[in-house]
């Protein structure tokens, strides 16, 4: 196989990174430098869920795998992206933006939900962002699909005081079949070619609920 092109999926991690409502923020402090040890090194503070990043089963399943314990070929495959573009502030994706797709679903693909939604990552109104209709992620599911992601920074609507939301029911879903999420992916228009190779790849951080990813897709050829 080689490649092509590889299109970034993901965000910058650091300091003014957007974090979800109340986790933790991201915090980089100089650990050692050139000029006093002889090299650089920062101390990191972040929580799992920062960036782009995956969730393991066990973030919404006491009894699901943690992250290093997910087979990696969970993370890796041919990715099935669904165009649910332009359908506004916490609009709902359902069967309807799926099914042009559907042919493709497969135990294998990555599921990848083109929102547009990450033009607005830095903003409140990100948190106002589209989400996955449950029935919708259902049919999904029983077409054997285990790997699913988007550019918002979740699958679920984010709870707000006029909005609480449905009690975070794709998630759910997706844990209770020893699924993985993948969350604030940004840049899928750029994804513009067929049968694009995606990586999820996480950290392999010890018996945590999930693990940030540099997501990317590949053009590839045989």
């Amino acid at each position: 196989m080689k490649i092509d092109d590889v299109v970034d999926l993901s965000v910058a991690v650091g300091p003014g990174t957007q974090v979800y409502p109340g986790d933790p923020t991201v915090e980089f402090a100089i650990h050692s430098t050139i000029e006093r040890d002889g090299f650089n090194l920062l101390s990191l503070h972040l929580g799992s869920q920062t960036g782009t990043h995956v969730d393991a089963p066990y973030h919404f399943d006491t009894t699901g795998r943690r992250i290093d314990e997910v087979p990696l070929d969970r993370f890796v495959g041919t990715g099935v992206i669904v165009d649910a573009t332009g359908i506004g502030p916490r609009g709902r994706i359902t069967w309807e933006h799926i099914e042009p797709v559907a042919r493709l679903l497969a135990p294998e693909v990555i599921v990848l939900l083109k929102t547009g939604w990450s033009s607005h990552y830095g903003t409140p109104e990100y948190f106002d962002h589209p989400f996955l209709d449950a029935d919708a992620c259902r049919r999904m599911i029983e077409a054997g699909v285990r790997t699913f992601g988007l550019d918002a920074p979740s699958i679920d609507e984010t709870p707000h005081d006029a909005h609480p939301g449905e009690g975070f029911p794709v998630h759910r879903l997706i844990a209770s079949v020893d699924g993985i999420i993948a969350e604030n992916l940004t840049n899928l228009a750029s994804v513009d070619f067929d049968q694009p190779f995606i990586s999820l790849l996480p950290l392999a951080l010890a018996g945590a609920d999930g693990a940030p990813v540099r997501a990317v897709a590949m053009r590839t050829r045989a």
